[in-house]
């Protein structure tokens, strides 16, 4: 069995739209692509590093894995850049894009169906980076293991959210947090069953 981990950059109001670049993802009108540049810092690196020291397959949107094969098999000398050329990438989408990043493969038809499929096979664990409405589908099914969740302290009002209307209300266990020098709030949690509710008030 192997798991399958989200790993997504937000606002404090938890937009996830187009962290890094202005061109990244104009949709919709955004216009604050690449909010997250500014907060890096070396801790930050060392925590994505080690994320990507272990081997793992990737699960993208189509949105995404175009970002992505549009940089990375050209920027072999970037960090991070050898895991990530090194992985299977699992693309789902409901069109036929072309995929000439080496190592990708198509997920055909119902992309919950496929990713559950692979998530019984044998092989490292899938990690979904970006692709957001990917995560949509994940989450309505209940296909993800672990969110690690980089919180960075701005808010911008507007964009594609994570956890946006009609997400399924869920409880989640924090398994780990790290705080960057520029306050970035890094956190590891894993579904926690449903919501339990109570009350302050004394009878």
């Amino acid at each position: 069995m192997r798991e399958l981990i989200v790993s997504t950059f937000l606002t404090l109001d938890g937009v996830m739209q187009a962290p890094g670049g202005p061109e990244e993802d104009e949709s919709g009108g955004f216009a604050y692509g690449g909010w997250s540049v500014h907060y890096w810092d070396e801790q930050m690196r060392q925590v994505m590093t080690e994320a990507m020291s272990a081997p793992f397959d990737l699960v993208l949107g189509r949105r995404t894995y175009e970002i992505f094969a549009a940089y990375w098999p050209h920027a072999p000398e970037e960090a991070g850049s050898k895991p990530l050329n090194d992985a299977t990438k699992y693309v789902v989408s409901r069109s036929r894009p072309t995929l000439e990043w080496e190592k990708s493969v198509l997920i055909e038809g119902d992309a919950a169906d496929g990713i559950a499929e692979l998530k019984k096979g044998e092989g490292p664990e899938l990690q979904v980076l970006g692709s957001g409405n990917l995560i949509q589908t994940l989450m309505r099914r209940n296909l993800a293991d672990q969110y690690r969740l980089w919180v960075f302290p701005l808010v911008i009002g507007s964009g594609k959210r994570l956890f946006s209307d009609g997400t399924i209300p869920s409880a989640l266990k924090l398994l780990d947090s790290k705080v960057s020098t520029t306050g970035v709030v890094i956190g590891t949690y894993e579904p926690a069953g449903e919501i339990v509710t109570g009350s302050f008030a004394v009878d």
